[in-house]
Protein backbone atom coordinates (compact mmCIF):
# COMPACT_ATOMS: atom_id res chain seq x y z
CA UNK A 1 0.00 0.00 0.00
CA UNK A 2 1.40 3.72 -0.81
CA UNK A 3 1.26 6.11 1.64
CA UNK A 4 0.99 9.84 0.62
CA UNK A 5 1.84 12.92 2.26
CA UNK A 6 0.55 16.36 1.32
CA UNK A 7 3.92 18.54 1.34
CA UNK A 8 3.25 22.39 3.41
CA UNK A 9 4.00 25.28 0.86
CA UNK A 10 7.74 25.85 0.62
CA UNK A 11 9.58 27.98 3.17
CA UNK A 12 5.94 28.55 4.96
CA UNK A 13 5.84 26.17 8.42
CA UNK A 14 2.72 25.16 9.80
CA UNK A 15 0.95 25.72 7.04
CA UNK A 16 -1.79 22.97 5.29
CA UNK A 17 -2.31 23.13 1.30
CA UNK A 18 -6.10 22.73 0.02
CA UNK A 19 -6.76 18.87 -0.68
CA UNK A 20 -6.45 17.48 -4.13
CA UNK A 21 -7.85 13.96 -3.50
CA UNK A 22 -10.62 12.52 -6.07
CA UNK A 23 -11.77 9.76 -3.46
CA UNK A 24 -11.19 10.65 -0.16
CA UNK A 25 -11.36 8.50 3.43
CA UNK A 26 -13.38 10.74 5.82
CA UNK A 27 -12.04 8.63 8.84
CA UNK A 28 -8.19 10.25 9.12
CA UNK A 29 -5.21 8.15 9.81
CA UNK A 30 -4.60 8.18 13.53
CA UNK A 31 -1.85 9.89 14.96
CA UNK A 32 0.85 7.70 16.70
CA UNK A 33 0.93 10.12 20.09
CA UNK A 34 3.30 9.22 23.44
CA UNK A 35 1.86 8.65 26.61
CA UNK A 36 1.85 11.72 29.08
CA UNK A 37 3.01 9.74 32.07
CA UNK A 38 5.73 12.51 33.82
CA UNK A 39 3.15 14.72 35.42
CA UNK A 40 1.06 11.85 36.69
CA UNK A 41 2.26 10.97 39.83
CA UNK A 42 3.48 13.81 41.95
CA UNK A 43 1.52 16.47 44.18
CA UNK A 44 -0.72 18.66 41.91
CA UNK A 45 -0.66 22.06 43.39
CA UNK A 46 -2.77 24.68 41.13
CA UNK A 47 -1.53 28.63 41.68
CA UNK A 48 -4.52 30.41 41.34
CA UNK A 49 -4.86 33.68 39.06
CA UNK A 50 -3.66 37.16 40.15
CA UNK A 51 -1.30 35.05 42.48
CA UNK A 52 2.17 35.44 41.68
CA UNK A 53 4.16 33.28 39.67
CA UNK A 54 5.78 30.84 42.13
CA UNK A 55 4.80 28.69 44.68
CA UNK A 56 6.60 27.33 47.83
CA UNK A 57 6.85 24.00 49.06
CA UNK A 58 7.46 23.77 53.01
CA UNK A 59 8.57 20.23 54.26
CA UNK A 60 8.84 19.95 57.77
CA UNK A 61 11.85 17.91 58.51
CA UNK A 62 11.90 14.92 61.31
CA UNK A 63 13.08 14.95 64.82
CA UNK A 64 15.61 12.82 66.11
CA UNK A 65 13.98 9.81 68.42
CA UNK A 66 14.29 11.43 72.09
CA UNK A 67 15.69 7.83 73.07
CA UNK A 68 17.18 9.39 76.89
CA UNK A 69 15.27 8.89 80.13
CA UNK A 70 13.20 12.17 81.54
CA UNK A 71 15.50 13.11 84.87
CA UNK A 72 13.08 13.00 87.45
CA UNK A 73 11.92 17.29 88.07
CA UNK A 74 14.40 18.04 85.37
CA UNK A 75 12.94 19.87 82.39
CA UNK A 76 15.00 18.89 79.08
CA UNK A 77 16.53 21.04 76.87
CA UNK A 78 13.96 19.99 74.17
CA UNK A 79 14.35 19.90 70.55
CA UNK A 80 14.34 22.81 67.56
CA UNK A 81 11.56 22.48 64.72
CA UNK A 82 13.65 22.86 60.97
CA UNK A 83 11.91 23.25 57.82
CA UNK A 84 13.02 23.27 54.35
CA UNK A 85 11.11 25.23 51.52
CA UNK A 86 11.11 24.48 47.43
CA UNK A 87 10.26 27.35 45.30
CA UNK A 88 8.77 26.66 41.67
CA UNK A 89 8.69 29.50 39.33
CA UNK A 90 5.59 29.20 36.45
CA UNK A 91 6.92 29.25 32.73
CA UNK A 92 4.73 29.61 29.84
CA UNK A 93 4.80 27.42 26.31
CA UNK A 94 2.64 27.05 22.95
CA UNK A 95 2.20 26.56 19.46
CA UNK A 96 0.38 27.04 16.78
CA UNK A 97 -0.42 26.70 13.19
CA UNK A 98 -1.81 28.99 10.32
CA UNK A 99 -4.93 28.34 8.34
CA UNK A 100 -5.57 29.87 5.42
CA UNK A 101 -8.98 30.61 3.41
CA UNK A 102 -8.39 27.65 0.76
CA UNK A 103 -7.90 25.28 3.08
CA UNK A 104 -10.98 26.09 4.85
CA UNK A 105 -13.06 26.54 1.79
CA UNK A 106 -11.66 23.46 -0.59
CA UNK A 107 -11.01 20.59 2.35
CA UNK A 108 -13.25 17.96 2.93
CA UNK A 109 -11.69 17.65 6.75
CA UNK A 110 -13.07 19.85 9.46
CA UNK A 111 -9.72 21.72 9.25
CA UNK A 112 -10.24 23.43 12.67
CA UNK A 113 -11.37 20.77 14.55
CA UNK A 114 -8.39 18.47 13.33
CA UNK A 115 -5.66 21.36 13.97
CA UNK A 116 -7.22 21.36 17.21
CA UNK A 117 -6.64 17.89 18.09
CA UNK A 118 -3.16 17.92 16.48
CA UNK A 119 -2.09 21.10 18.85
CA UNK A 120 -4.02 19.04 21.90
CA UNK A 121 -1.39 16.55 20.94
CA UNK A 122 1.10 18.40 20.59
CA UNK A 123 0.59 20.30 24.02
CA UNK A 124 0.59 17.35 25.65
CA UNK A 125 3.57 15.57 24.76
CA UNK A 126 5.56 18.95 25.32
CA UNK A 127 4.23 19.29 28.62
CA UNK A 128 5.08 15.61 29.60
CA UNK A 129 8.61 15.96 27.81
CA UNK A 130 9.21 19.33 29.86
CA UNK A 131 8.14 17.65 33.31
CA UNK A 132 10.35 14.85 32.16
CA UNK A 133 13.78 16.41 31.87
CA UNK A 134 13.20 17.85 35.08
CA UNK A 135 12.86 14.52 37.03
CA UNK A 136 15.32 13.01 34.80
CA UNK A 137 17.85 16.22 36.75
CA UNK A 138 17.37 14.23 39.80
CA UNK A 139 20.65 13.67 42.15
CA UNK A 140 20.31 9.97 42.67
CA UNK A 141 21.49 7.43 39.94
CA UNK A 142 22.39 3.54 39.73
CA UNK A 143 24.28 2.69 36.63
CA UNK A 144 23.89 -0.99 35.40
CA UNK A 145 27.77 -0.93 35.02
CA UNK A 146 30.66 1.34 35.73
CA UNK A 147 30.35 4.58 36.89
CA UNK A 148 29.27 6.93 34.64
CA UNK A 149 26.75 7.45 31.82
CA UNK A 150 29.80 7.20 29.03
CA UNK A 151 30.62 3.95 30.48
CA UNK A 152 27.22 1.57 29.91
CA UNK A 153 26.65 -0.88 27.91
CA UNK A 154 24.11 -3.97 30.10
CA UNK A 155 20.67 -3.46 30.23
CA UNK A 156 18.49 -3.22 33.09
CA UNK A 157 19.01 -5.83 35.94
CA UNK A 158 17.28 -7.25 38.92
CA UNK A 159 20.04 -6.03 40.51
CA UNK A 160 19.74 -2.44 39.99
CA UNK A 161 15.39 -2.95 40.19
CA UNK A 162 16.23 -4.30 43.76
CA UNK A 163 18.87 -1.59 44.89
CA UNK A 164 16.37 1.37 43.90
CA UNK A 165 13.72 -0.43 46.25
CA UNK A 166 16.21 -0.57 48.87
CA UNK A 167 17.11 3.09 47.92
CA UNK A 168 13.70 4.61 48.28
CA UNK A 169 12.83 2.17 51.37
CA UNK A 170 16.06 3.06 53.44
CA UNK A 171 14.65 7.04 53.12
CA UNK A 172 11.19 6.55 54.21
CA UNK A 173 10.24 6.69 50.60
CA UNK A 174 6.41 6.05 50.73
CA UNK A 175 4.50 3.79 48.25
CA UNK A 176 2.45 5.34 45.65
CA UNK A 177 -0.31 2.24 45.00
CA UNK A 178 -2.07 -0.03 47.15
CA UNK A 179 -1.44 -3.85 47.30
CA UNK A 180 -3.85 -5.82 44.57
CA UNK A 181 -4.60 -9.36 45.79
CA UNK A 182 -4.61 -12.13 44.01
CA UNK A 183 -8.15 -13.76 43.06
CA UNK A 184 -9.09 -17.50 41.54
CA UNK A 185 -8.62 -16.85 38.37
CA UNK A 186 -5.60 -19.03 37.13
CA UNK A 187 -2.50 -17.60 36.59
CA UNK A 188 -2.79 -14.09 38.83
CA UNK A 189 -1.00 -13.38 41.31
CA UNK A 190 -1.02 -10.34 43.72
CA UNK A 191 0.59 -7.06 43.29
CA UNK A 192 2.49 -5.63 46.14
CA UNK A 193 1.99 -2.14 47.31
CA UNK A 194 4.66 -0.57 44.79
CA UNK A 195 6.72 2.49 44.29
CA UNK A 196 6.18 3.81 40.16
CA UNK A 197 8.71 2.95 37.30
CA UNK A 198 8.41 5.24 34.38
CA UNK A 199 10.07 3.44 30.99
CA UNK A 200 10.35 3.51 27.59
CA UNK A 201 9.17 0.33 25.40
CA UNK A 202 12.31 -0.90 25.10
CA UNK A 203 12.81 -1.11 28.27
CA UNK A 204 9.35 -2.89 28.82
CA UNK A 205 10.67 -5.93 25.88
CA UNK A 206 14.33 -6.43 28.53
CA UNK A 207 12.25 -6.61 31.63
CA UNK A 208 10.29 -9.30 30.20
CA UNK A 209 12.85 -11.44 30.44
CA UNK A 210 13.68 -10.78 34.14
CA UNK A 211 12.37 -13.41 36.57
CA UNK A 212 10.34 -12.21 38.34
CA UNK A 213 8.56 -9.25 36.23
CA UNK A 214 4.82 -9.77 36.28
CA UNK A 215 2.61 -8.33 33.08
CA UNK A 216 -0.40 -6.78 33.41
CA UNK A 217 -1.96 -9.89 31.70
CA UNK A 218 -1.06 -11.91 34.63
CA UNK A 219 -2.80 -9.20 37.44
CA UNK A 220 -5.27 -10.70 40.23
CA UNK A 221 -7.73 -8.66 38.36
CA UNK A 222 -6.91 -6.85 34.93
CA UNK A 223 -8.93 -4.14 34.89
CA UNK A 224 -7.08 -2.44 38.14
CA UNK A 225 -4.23 -2.10 35.41
CA UNK A 226 -4.18 1.79 34.66
CA UNK A 227 -3.44 3.45 31.26
CA UNK A 228 -0.53 2.71 30.48
CA UNK A 229 0.33 0.43 33.09
CA UNK A 230 2.29 -2.53 31.24
CA UNK A 231 3.78 -4.74 34.54
CA UNK A 232 5.66 -4.98 38.13
CA UNK A 233 8.36 -6.20 40.00
CA UNK A 234 8.21 -6.82 43.54
CA UNK A 235 7.43 -3.14 45.06
CA UNK A 236 7.59 -1.47 42.01
CA UNK A 237 4.30 -1.11 39.22
CA UNK A 238 5.75 0.35 35.36
CA UNK A 239 3.99 2.74 33.18
CA UNK A 240 5.38 2.56 29.65
CA UNK A 241 5.85 5.98 27.05
CA UNK A 242 8.06 6.95 24.34
CA UNK A 243 8.29 9.95 25.80
CA UNK A 244 10.61 8.35 28.69
CA UNK A 245 14.31 10.05 28.48
CA UNK A 246 16.92 8.20 25.95
CA UNK A 247 20.51 9.85 26.06
CA UNK A 248 21.09 9.35 22.59
CA UNK A 249 24.88 8.45 21.94
CA UNK A 250 25.96 8.85 25.15
CA UNK A 251 27.04 5.34 26.37
CA UNK A 252 29.95 3.59 25.66
CA UNK A 253 31.62 3.18 22.35
CA UNK A 254 29.62 0.00 20.33
CA UNK A 255 30.84 -3.68 20.50
CA UNK A 256 29.94 -6.82 19.93
CA UNK A 257 27.25 -6.32 22.70
CA UNK A 258 24.62 -5.42 20.37
CA UNK A 259 23.06 -2.69 22.12
CA UNK A 260 20.42 0.29 20.37
CA UNK A 261 22.16 3.08 19.41
CA UNK A 262 20.94 5.66 17.13
CA UNK A 263 23.92 7.74 16.33
CA UNK A 264 25.84 4.78 15.35
CA UNK A 265 28.92 5.16 17.54
CA UNK A 266 27.55 5.22 20.81
CA UNK A 267 25.44 3.29 22.72
CA UNK A 268 21.75 4.69 23.74
CA UNK A 269 21.42 5.13 27.33
CA UNK A 270 18.06 4.78 28.77
CA UNK A 271 16.23 6.60 31.88
CA UNK A 272 14.24 4.43 33.70
CA UNK A 273 12.69 6.27 36.86
CA UNK A 274 11.50 4.86 40.22
CA UNK A 275 9.13 7.53 42.02
CA UNK A 276 8.13 7.55 45.71
CA UNK A 277 5.10 9.23 46.88
CA UNK A 278 5.16 13.08 47.20
CA UNK A 279 8.64 13.33 45.11
CA UNK A 280 7.81 15.95 43.11
CA UNK A 281 5.08 19.08 42.59
CA UNK A 282 3.22 19.71 39.33
CA UNK A 283 1.97 23.10 39.27
CA UNK A 284 -0.57 24.61 36.77
CA UNK A 285 -1.86 28.15 36.82
CA UNK A 286 -5.54 27.55 37.40
CA UNK A 287 -8.26 28.09 34.77
CA UNK A 288 -4.95 28.41 32.38
CA UNK A 289 -2.74 25.20 32.33
CA UNK A 290 -3.94 24.59 28.89
CA UNK A 291 -6.01 26.27 26.40
CA UNK A 292 -6.69 26.19 22.62
CA UNK A 293 -6.75 29.56 21.08
CA UNK A 294 -8.29 30.14 17.48
CA UNK A 295 -8.34 33.32 15.29
CA UNK A 296 -11.17 32.60 12.84
CA UNK A 297 -10.88 34.34 9.56
CA UNK A 298 -11.83 37.64 9.91
CA UNK A 299 -10.62 38.49 13.09
CA UNK A 300 -7.20 39.55 12.05
CA UNK A 301 -8.16 43.18 11.12
CA UNK A 302 -6.26 45.46 8.84
CA UNK A 303 -3.36 43.02 9.48
CA UNK A 304 -5.16 40.46 7.37
CA UNK A 305 -7.34 42.88 4.81
CA UNK A 306 -8.51 40.17 2.53
CA UNK A 307 -9.66 37.87 5.01
CA UNK A 308 -7.05 34.58 4.35
CA UNK A 309 -5.78 33.34 7.42
CA UNK A 310 -7.14 31.76 11.00
CA UNK A 311 -5.07 30.71 13.64
CA UNK A 312 -5.31 27.59 15.66
CA UNK A 313 -2.83 27.33 18.78
CA UNK A 314 -2.02 25.97 22.40
CA UNK A 315 -0.55 28.16 25.42
CA UNK A 316 0.29 26.32 29.01
CA UNK A 317 1.71 28.16 31.92
CA UNK A 318 2.83 25.14 34.36
CA UNK A 319 5.99 23.93 35.93
CA UNK A 320 7.26 20.78 37.32
CA UNK A 321 9.74 21.03 40.96
CA UNK A 322 11.37 17.97 42.80
CA UNK A 323 10.67 18.27 46.38
CA UNK A 324 12.60 15.55 47.38
CA UNK A 325 15.66 14.06 45.80
CA UNK A 326 15.43 10.92 48.29
CA UNK A 327 12.04 10.15 46.82
CA UNK A 328 13.31 9.44 43.39
CA UNK A 329 16.01 7.50 41.89
CA UNK A 330 16.66 7.27 38.10
CA UNK A 331 18.22 3.64 36.65
CA UNK A 332 20.63 4.66 33.54
CA UNK A 333 21.28 0.85 31.32
CA UNK A 334 21.28 0.47 27.67
CA UNK A 335 19.15 -2.12 25.96
CA UNK A 336 19.75 -4.33 23.38
CA UNK A 337 18.67 -4.79 19.97
CA UNK A 338 17.23 -8.25 19.44
CA UNK A 339 15.82 -9.67 22.24
CA UNK A 340 16.73 -13.22 23.77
Amino acid sequence: MAINTIAGVAGTPGVIQPALQVYYDRNLLDRAVPADIHGRFGQVRPIATRSGNQIKFRRWESLTPATQPLVEGVTPSGSSITTTDVTATLAQYGDYVNISDMVDLTNQDPVLTEAGMVLGEQAGTTIDQIRRDVLVAGTNVIYTNGSARNTLNTVISSVALRTAIRFLGRQNGKYLRNILPADKNVGTQAIRSSYIGLIHPDTEAQLESIPGYLPVTEYSDAMKAEDDECGSYRNIRFFRSTNAKVFINAGAAIGTDGMITTGGTNNDVYATLIVAANAYGVVPLAGQALQNIIKPIGSAGAADPLNQRATSGWKAITTTQILNNNWLIRIEHTNLIALS
